[in-house]
């Protein structure tokens, strides 16, 4: 028997990235392929990259250069790039960089074993649904935590956002195969799943018995035996339907934490950002949320220095952060994606702005944030736990809110929901003791 092939991945960006990679490297297992950690010891990297954050495409450029000894060194080492960047660039890749061997698209991971075999590029957008082609993730057993793509694209058309060029218009996965794969899972020991899409709660999935919403979907998973939480990301306000809404007050699988992205708290800019919704929406739709489900713990996103933005407009940003007090929130300067409507306008806030009002943005979501974490001192609650911690004897675990816990306990609990008494708050984690 031959040597097992070696693959390297390096992942940036989002969870679906996350998840993509680990359904690539499922996809190299049956070619002889296993993961190692430093790409010194493999035979193929893969760099699955991310379209999102300003100069993408060059720091892939870049991370190329970098490897360019390594290949000079194993001239048998094939170099491959994924993601949305293989999207975008295509064949330039290869122009650019020669000793890339391939490049591949988020829609044709299934393709993958031969673009390694053969090399070339693939970007298309096929009719089939990849997932039916990709072999089932058996790595997804080595932790009570998995992810589960149930919807894909986007088609809002932000003006800042590369993600419809790059990941295509909205598909959702039929729902009966969504179901399958999670009692899998939950068969294999996973406690709690996380839904992903890049606009995931517009999913409506082909079911059984008609479309199913993600509420319907939800709904149907907290079904399954063993499964214990659900949750889901990313997704986009104008799709929080009432029937979703009523799903985070009626379903208790249904973790209490929603990323729910506004982006701006102005509506100039709102408008400006092809957002189709005003902060007054947005605010009312906070309250309905809150309403159904009174212990929800909101987090967002924010981009300041929009074109355009002016003072008046990033102080509407900050006073809606102080109204909503976000649990936790991802903040950037924007930058500009080629291909989107924003990145031609003429009237660029200067950088030197852009970055004074987003330290004031992160100064304020950071007191949010440890006004959250210091609430939760005192209370009891549950903990998936999840992997050991650095310290001896300490095990890491997931609350309800999200929060990575830190307490004594016995490797053995990994995968088990233990009550804990939360007895410190660090900035992004807590500490408690375990109950009983």
């Amino acid at each position: 028997m031959s040597d097992p092939r070696k693959l390297f991945v390096r992942t940036y960006g989002c969870q679906m990235n996350v998840y993509d990679s680990e359904r690539m490297a499922a996809a190299l297992a049956p070619e002889g392929y296993e993961t190692v950690e430093t790409p010194e010891d493999a035979d193929l990297i893969l760099l699955n990259t991310c379209h999102i954050r300003e100069k993408a495409a060059e720091k892939v450029y870049s991370e190329l250069g970098r490897l360019k000894p390594l290949r000079e060194a194993k001239p048998d080492l094939k170099i491959g790039v994924a993601g949305c960047v293989a999207q975008a660039e295509g064949e330039e890749i290869r122009r650019r960089q020669p000793m890339v061997d391939f490049v591949v698209g988020p829609q044709t991971y299934h393709r993958l074993p031969k673009l390694v075999r053969d090399g070339g590029v693939d970007i298309d957008f096929p009719e089939e649904d990849k997932f039916d082609h990709l072999p089932k993730d058996k790595r997804a057993a080595r932790a009570p935590a998995a992810f589960l793509t149930v919807q894909e694209g986007c088609d809002k058309l932000c003006a800042f956002c590369v993600v419809p060029y790059t990941r295509g218009a909205e598909v959702s996965r039929p729902a009966q195969r969504l179901v399958d794969e999670a009692k899998a899972l939950a068969d294999r020991g996973v406690r709690e799943i996380t839904l992903l899409g890049q606009n995931v709660n517009a999913y409506l999935g082909e079911g059984p018995d008609g479309d199913w919403t993600l509420a319907r979907l939800v709904r149907e998973l907290a079904k399954i035996e063993g499964l214990a939480r659900i949750r889901y990301t990313t997704s986009h306000p104008n799709d929080m339907s009432e029937d979703l809404i009523a799903a985070h007050g009626e379903e208790p699988k249904l973790m209490p934490y929603l990323h729910l992205p506004v982006q701006s708290g102005s509506d100039r800019i709102l408008k400006a950002m092809n957002r189709k919704h005003t902060r007054d929406e947005y605010f009312r739709l906070i309250e309905r949320i809150r309403s159904a489900r009174p212990d929800i713990a909101m987090s967002g996103d924010f981009i300041v220095g929009f074109p355009g933005e002016t003072e008046a407009d990033f102080e509407d940003t900050l006073d809606l952060c102080r109204q909503v007090r976000y649990a936790a929130c991802y903040s950037f300067k924007y930058s500009p994606r080629p291909g989107t409507p924003a990145a031609g306008a003429a009237d660029m806030v200067a950088p030197d702005v852009a970055q004074e009002r987003l330290v004031r943005l992160q100064a304020l979501l950071t007191e949010h944030q440890r006004d959250f974490q210091a609430s939760m001192v005192g209370k009891r609650m549950d903990v998936l736990i999840e992997k050991a911690g650095r310290e001896a004897g300490q095990m890491v675990g997931k609350s309800p809110w999200l929060q990575a816990v830190h307490l004594q306990a016995d490797p053995s609990d990994v995968g088990r929901i233990v009550e804990v008494e939360i007895t410190g708050a660090m900035p992004n984690s807590l500490a408690g003791r375990r109950v009983g």
